[in-house]
């Protein structure tokens, strides 16, 4: 649960002649993360593919082709079951020749409706003119050009220009047509240079004696049986998808794992007669790896688990000890100071002997409760865990719900988030989504949980009246109206507690992981124990009596009282001593337990590492930073007080409640001052927008609620939380082979 499986590294070394027989088998298993050989061991280099390798990639590259022109993915249709047939090439041959002659016949049609669109681009402005084009040109005593542009500006560059002897502009929409006579000794192009500086579009006057109406319709019937014809491509091209669609998907399969066992050869050492592959599996799969290479090739391959990982944070390569008669890796204090390179990296031994490990590290399989499952999407989109560290789902899994629903706290918003996140569990195939459907699931069920407390349902508190009797919910209110405000410092409080408490989780995880793996018990106390004094020192401190006068009052009375009658007025003085007066600044100063906590967790830390210093306020930082809960908490609720305001209306009364005006509450505008009369009690329009307004306005407080509650709330774990002792970065565990759905095992 809180490690991920352990894995242990493997080796298979044998001739050459059943390498082949070797790959299938364990990619058959679908259990081995193959290590990729770098190249470093003397006489042995990288394989070389597997023969007819190049054809397979040919050929899957082929059918890849062919589904996207299709369009054709997985979810279209079903792929074939059992095995191929032996005319499979002959088909894929004459299905490619069907689809390539289809694709090639749209792209010609495709070209021939840019070709018809491109001149109706060109007429069009002509037809809207009005003119025959054969009246456009053809004269040697005038000049003509079209164009689209202002008119006036126009005439008025044409009549200062002195080239211009007389001229006349013919107008239809936004086109003009100018006809002009050069004066005496001007040359060509008399228009172009009156026009100079003007925003003037030209247009070239089409080639054709017939009426530009006319050519336009005749484009635009061309355009159409274009058009058609490439519907009718389509069509036939997406039967062909139906049809054939099946068949590609299936022969894609089995060429993917043809390629992957033709390809393998290039991540094993190999000589000119043996080959060495290793890679990672789960250590409990170890046997069943071993019995099924002996099951293919006998004792032809030497099989060896060469070590068992460990779950070491600090890099070290302790390796716990593994079966008699195999090899395992050197421990970092062995032989000397160059033991770590050599334990990474060592000669392959052809003799008989072992090949030590390449020096990769483990993948990370984790190994999350089902129920905690879909929170390593969460997890794993900051970075997968580190093999050597902590997985840390099942702490986010227990406090991110809690923080979610604390802030949304709403029974009828969390059935709503309950609904939608099974539906997303339900009915996506991706592993992303259907995670995201877990977490809303279990966020939901926490914002039940506590708007049952809260007793409240889209806003309205009768809920809690109905569950608890004349007392009300067990917590009380939010605090959004004068009468209850004081469970605003309440939540604020508990808000500042869960973050204490979060961020010793954090530090205490740090803590145990530092004296088993890593620093031993000093150098948790320095790196891990200093930080968890100074926290709870100023926390303490912070609501203990120490310094009462200069405090917020409501750190003592909040909990003893006002609102809550429980009896904390803050923690006792606790004093140690005192330091005699005339000592600089702090003489006569009490020193407390907290104080010395807050000292010794400084001098630890500077012990341990003094550029840490420069962060000893984080304690109070992050922890205050947990005031977002509330703030949170607070807006979600005002915000549907709001919705139901504007839909049902409230008044306040002496007593500073604001309850609506609603047949459940009992209360009418005589009983306070109205502060909204509500839609639903302005006449029968106004009521038919009230229920939009309040429709409308709960799915907005719903969608808000998860990009404000949901965004915060990740802030926390992955800011404050997993800062503490994760860093991610884990490879995750891709075995060699490929879950064979749809064709039987070869």
């Amino acid at each position: 649960m809180f490690r991920p499986e352990q894995m242990s590294k493997v080796s298979v070394t044998g001739s050459k002649a059943v390498m082949p027989t070797v790959i299938e088998t364990i990619h058959d298993l679908n259990l081995v993360h193959l290590s990729d050989y770098d190249g470093s061991w003397e006489g042995f280099d990288n394989g070389t593919p597997i023969e007819g390798a190049d054809n397979i990639s040919e050929k899957l590259v082929t059918v890849r082709a062919l589904e996207s022109t299709l369009d054709l993915s997985d979810g279209d249709v079903e792929p074939e079951s059992g095995p191929l047939a032996d005319d499979w090439e002959s088909r894929l041959e004459e299905i490619r020749t069907q689809i390539n002659s289809l694709d090639d016949q749209r792209s010609d049609v495709r070209e021939d409706l840019r070709q018809v669109d491109e001149r109706i681009d060109r007429v069009a402005p002509f037809a809207e003119l009005g003119i025959e084009l054969d009246l456009l040109s053809g004269y040697e005593s005038v000049e003509v050009l079209v164009g689209e542009g202002s008119t006036n500006t126009v005439e008025t560059a044409l009549a200062a220009d002195e080239n211009v002897r007389a001229f006349e502009t013919f107008t239809g929409g936004d086109v003009v047509a100018i006809v002009a006579a050069p004066a005496d000794g001007a040359g060509e192009g008399i228009i172009d240079d009156a026009l100079v500086g003007v925003e003037f579009q030209r247009h070239e006057i089409p080639d054709t004696d017939r009426g530009p109406r006319a050519y336009v319709g005749e484009l635009e019937d061309q355009k159409r049986d274009l058009e058609n014809r490439i519907d009718e491509i389509d069509a036939e091209l997406e039967q062909l998808k139906y049809n054939a669609g099946p068949f590609l998907l299936r022969v894609e399969e089995d060429l993917s794992i043809e390629s992957q066992i033709t390809d393998a050869p290039l991540q094993f050492a190999t000589s000119d007669r043996a080959f060495i592959a290793e890679g990672w599996l789960p250590s409990d799969d170890y046997e069943r790896l071993k019995t099924a290479l002996r099951d293919a090739v006998g004792e032809s391959v030497e099989i060896e688990e060469l070590e068992r990982a460990s779950y070491d944070r600090h890099g070290s390569t302790h390796t716990e000890d593994v079966a008699q008669g195999t090899q395992k890796a050197k421990a970092d204090d062995d032989e000397g100071p160059d033991a770590d390179e050599d334990n990474q990296q060592q000669k392959a031994v052809t003799d008989g002997g072992s090949a030590v490990t390449m020096g990769d590290e483990p993948p990370t399989i984790q190994n999350n409760p089902k129920g905690a499952k879909s929170f390593e999407a969460l997890v794993n989109a900051v970075n997968r865990p580190k093999y050597t560290e902590l997985d840390p789902t099942i702490f986010l899994f227990l406090t991110f719900p809690l923080f979610f629903g604390f802030m949304i706290s709403d029974v009828g918003y969390g059935l709503l988030y309950v609904l939608v996140g099974f539906y997303m569990f339900q009915s996506f195939e991706s592993p992303g989504i259907s995670s995201l459907g877990g977490v809303a699931m279990w966020c939901g069920a926490f914002t039940i949980f506590f708007g049952i407390l809260f007793g409240e349902f889209f806003g309205l508190h009768e809920l809690g009246y109905m569950l608890f009797g004349e007392g009300g919910a067990p917590m009380g209110d939010k605090g959004l109206s004068p009468a209850t405000s004081d469970f605003v410092y309440a939540w604020l409080i508990i808000a500042v507690l869960l973050g204490v408490l979060h961020l010793n989780m954090g530090w205490i995880i740090d803590f145990a992981e530092n004296i088993l793996h890593g620093h031993g018990l000093w150098g948790a106390i320095t790196h891990s124990g200093s930080w968890l004094l100074m926290l709870n020192g100023i926390w303490i401190w912070v609501f203990s009596a120490q310094g009462a006068g200069t405090k917020p009052e409501w750190i003592y009375t909040t909990f003893d009282g006002e609102p809550f009658a429980l009896g904390f007025s803050g923690f006792p003085l606790m004093d140690v001593f005192t330091i005699p007066a005339g000592i600089g600044l702090i003489g006569g100063l009490d020193i407390t337990i907290p104080l010395l906590m807050i000292v010794a967790g400084l001098i630890l830390l500077g012990l341990g590492d003094p550029a840490e210093l420069a962060e000893f306020v984080m304690p109070f930082a992050h922890v205050v930073s947990y005031a977002r809960i509330t703030a949170v908490l607070l807006a979600k609720g005002g915000m549907a007080f709001v919705v139901n305001l504007l839909a049902f209306g409230a008044v306040q009364t002496e007593e500073g409640s604001r309850p609506f005006i609603a047949p459940w509450t009992g209360y009418t505008p005589a009983d306070g001052e109205v502060m909204f009369e509500g839609l639903f009690h302005m006449g029968p329009a106004a009521f038919v927008a009230g229920i939009l307004v309040l429709i409308v306005g709960h799915i907005v407080v719903l969608l808000l609620g998860i990009t404000s509650a949901g965004l915060q709330g990740i802030r926390l774990e992955y800011v404050e939380f997993f800062g503490k002792f994760y860093e991610g970065g884990g490879k995750n565990y891709e075995p060699f082979g490929t879950d064979q759905t749809h064709s039987e095992d070869q």
